[in-house]
């Protein structure tokens, strides 16, 4: 089975590859001729997902999804939310998204809070979602290379390490764009063998 996955992100794609197998050949939005930019600028990860998803579909009217992600901060009452690639400015910068988030939670005893990953997929002429989430704490301080955006700041509920300090593989297996893949895979494979 073929679906375009609309990302231009190469590490998602990847990590969406290595969960969906050679079951499912995802295809970018690039590889057919689509190279410019989708607008998202939708009030929820929902919306976002869905306006991408729509975007491409109604271009090729092939079967595609879209995600988006936002880090979910429970003492800025979900901020910064669908915002969180542009938190500190329209750059996406995620130095600044860091140095603002750790200067909003200053003297904060509340850390919680939670990555959500939300897919939108057209199928077959119908619309699907699917959710992943993952529970953490935000730290003090940034803290390992690895990973992007706030993974140096987020340690997941059960672990001592921060995102940016696990394995791409370990991170894998817990990560919100992971549980939504995973969601998402097992969906395809049950329609497909309906």
């Amino acid at each position: 089975m073929e679906i375009i996955f609309a990302t231009s992100n190469q590490h998602k794609l990847q990590e969406a590859q290595s969960i969906t197998g050679n079951k499912i050949l995802l295809i970018t939005p690039s590889q057919i001729g689509i190279n410019h930019e989708i607008p998202e600028d939708g009030d929820t990860l929902e919306e976002n997902a869905l306006f991408k998803a729509e975007y491409i579909f109604k271009i090729t009217e092939k079967n595609c999804f879209a995600d988006d992600t936002g880090l979910e901060v429970e003492a800025l009452k979900g901020a910064p939310g669908v915002r969180s690639a542009r938190y500190a400015s329209n750059e996406c910068d995620s130095r600044l998204n860091m140095q603002k988030l750790l200067k909003e939670l200053k003297g904060a005893n509340n850390r919680k809070a939670r990555f959500r990953t939300v897919i939108a997929l057209f199928l077959d002429g119908k619309q699907y979602f699917f959710e992943g989430v993952l529970n953490g704490n935000i730290t003090d301080s940034p803290s390992g290379t690895s990973g992007f955006g706030y993974d140096p700041l987020f340690i997941p509920n059960g672990y001592t390490k921060t995102l940016a300090e696990l394995t791409n593989f370990q991170k894998n297996i817990i990560s919100h764009r992971g549980i939504a893949i995973r969601n998402l895979s097992q969906f395809l494979e049950n329609y497909n063998s309906e």
